[in-house]
């Protein structure tokens, strides 16, 4: 264990409350933690017993006396004393002892001194240790002189207390700037049991049951069951905890549910609407449709959206649902009122065309891939805010935005996917070994679906500029046309992609298995979007003119 001498400078937490934020050093909880042991009867000493040591579970694994405590922990928790009272007198198994449980108490009342002196004897022989656990509490202490503007009294809390700890320079000048910049925290009461959760990860799990152990025991195996079923599509809502998990194939989407037929040519692109109330179709009849889900579950088409002059072969949708963008083919990109089919806005350059259009996150500004490789920025008003330059080289190509707004994301060359940073200019590239026909983001922006010339599907994980290959998807047609994929289903586990043969093929995004192939289209399937509300609908976009809604085969759900 490092000691306080090796301890990084303050924590995040500490830093931004110092430079007067939303007081990260406190927690976000309201209320205290009820403090495990505070009745009489949980003071004791644990006391020793015959099978003390015994394992317990179908197949012995677990400690009988920790098991027992962690079940007397979670009822403390939930607020069920005289039940724990109960526990301990039958089993003789103690939460804590003497000297921690006065520790606990303590802390959770905000008695910093006492809490000090509490330490020095809960056995703890490891002196680094000790002086982490000091610093913990001075730190909280010194940050509620703060707040109760006792700007001296702080002061020499540091000067009296801190710094003989032996703590770097660092943490004392940092902590020195807070006496100058801190900003007073009203929730500094529910920071106690943040406090104590600090302590706990410090000292020995023995001496002071994790918070909510239990409760992160059950999830873990929860979790754990669900992502070791292919077919898993169910909320945690819908899971018992008094049997195995395992979902069957019959909770994949997987029945046509409406045939939707009102274009009157290939149907190039879909999307649900972020709410799942809509779907916006593109087709090469130079018209673009919302659809619109009613009471009974079945979709009508609301708005058909005429101007475009070329096959319209995008749509992309404003956060709120309210406004629609179309792209037509090397034309112009069309801003639309959802609610009643009007058009707002034509983003054009003269002379140039447009191939791909996206919103900003905000919904304020609209993005316009150009033919030039060009990206531009606009208002809803059509005003141009900002232009990139040579970022753009294909006939076609996908355009999206990052969460924060700080990354436009597009295919930069013909096999590479450009991740431009709007501020800085800097270019990340995911480079493939084959042509890029389209790509999708998945809605944490964890992961990266690239689909292939060649037919196959890769997977990339994201995590800041760290991006790596995890995955290939395999088994679906494509050799002429432009077939997209997506992800879909709960915690978007699965990848959906159409096909030249007229099938959707649906793959388990982990296992890479394949887990359904849906026949019924007598055309390319060009487009798939998965339902982001409704985990058990997606739709289909087809060459032959339609647009398939699939279901769950409810017959067979057990």
């Amino acid at each position: 264990m490092e000691g306080v001498e090796d301890r990084e400078p303050p924590s995040k937490r500490l830093r931004l409350s110092c430079a007067g934020s939303s007081n990260l050093s406190r927690s976000s909880r309201s209320g205290e933690t009820v403090a495990a042991g505070s009745s009489e009867d949980l003071m004791a000493e644990p006391i020793q017993y015959q099978g003390a040591e015994r394992m317990v579970g179908p197949r012995g694994l677990a400690k009988k006396i920790e098991f027992i405590r962690l079940i007397a922990g979670a009822l403390y928790e939930f607020g069920y004393k005289n039940s724990v009272a109960h526990l301990v007198d039958e089993s003789g198994i103690k939460l804590q002892s003497v000297p921690v449980n006065l520790l606990t108490e303590h802390v959770n009342h905000g008695r910093w001194d006492e809490s000090v002196s509490a330490l020095q004897n809960i056995g703890i022989k490891d002196e680094s240790k000790i002086k982490s656990a000091k610093l913990l509490i001075l730190e909280q202490k010194f940050f509620e002189l703060l707040d109760d503007e006792k700007m001296m009294d702080a002061l020499n809390t540091l000067k009296t207390e801190i710094v003989p700890l032996g703590i770097n320079t660092s943490i004392v000048i940092d902590l020195t700037s807070c006496i100058l910049f801190y900003k007073k925290d009203p929730l500094k009461a529910s920071a106690h049991s943040e406090v104590l959760d600090e302590l706990q990860k410090l000292l020995c799990p023995a001496m002071i049951v994790p918070t909510r152990r239990l409760e992160y025991l059950v999830e873990q195996a929860l979790v754990s069951q669900c992502r070791a079923c292919i077919f898993h599509n169910l909320s945690y809502r819908e899971i018992s905890l008094y049997s195995d998990h395992h979902c069957g194939r019959d909770y994949i989407p997987s029945r046509t549910l409406q045939i939707l037929e009102k274009h009157e040519d290939e149907v190039w692109f879909l999307q649900f609407s972020h709410k799942g109330k809509y779907i916006a179709s593109a087709s090469s009849d130079h018209s673009a449709i919302i659809w619109e889900v009613g009471v009974n579950g079945d979709f009508a088409l609301k708005h058909r959206l005429f101007g475009h002059q070329r096959p319209v072969s995008l749509v992309s949708w404003r956060r709120d649902d309210q406004q629609l963008l179309t792209c037509g083919t090397e034309e112009n990109v069309r801003l639309w009122n959802v609610v009643f089919g009007e058009c707002l806005q034509i983003y054009e350059k003269d002379g140039i065309n447009a191939i791909s259009c996206a919103w900003s996150p905000d919904g304020e500004s609209v993005f316009t891939g150009f033919s030039d490789k060009s990206i531009c920025m606009w208002d809803l008003t059509g005003n141009e805010l900002n232009c990139w330059e040579g970022h753009l080289t294909l006939k076609i190509s996908d355009l999206q935005l990052t969460c924060d707004g700080k990354k436009i994301i597009s295919r930069g060359i013909e096999t590479a996917i450009l991740l431009l940073n709007i501020e800085s200019q800097e270019e990340k590239w995911i480079v493939e070994d084959q042509s890029i026909t389209s790509f999708s983001i998945s809605d944490d922006e964890k992961f990266l679906l690239v689909d292939l010339l060649n037919g196959e599907i890769d997977l990339f994980a994201i995590d800041g500029d760290d991006i790596k290959f995890i995955s290939k998807y395999r088994g679906h047609k494509r050799s002429r046309f432009i077939v997209r994929s997506c992800f879909g289903g709960f915690e978007q586990s699965f990848i959906a992609s159409g096909s030249e043969d007229s099938q959707v093929y649906i793959w388990h995004r982990s296992s890479g298995d394949l887990v359904q192939v849906l026949p019924g289209h007598s055309g390319t399937v060009n487009c798939v979007s998965w339902n982001p509300v409704n985990h058990h609908m997606l739709a289909t976009a087809s060459d032959d003119r339609t647009i398939r809604i699939w279901g769950l085969n409810s017959a067979n759900i057990r």
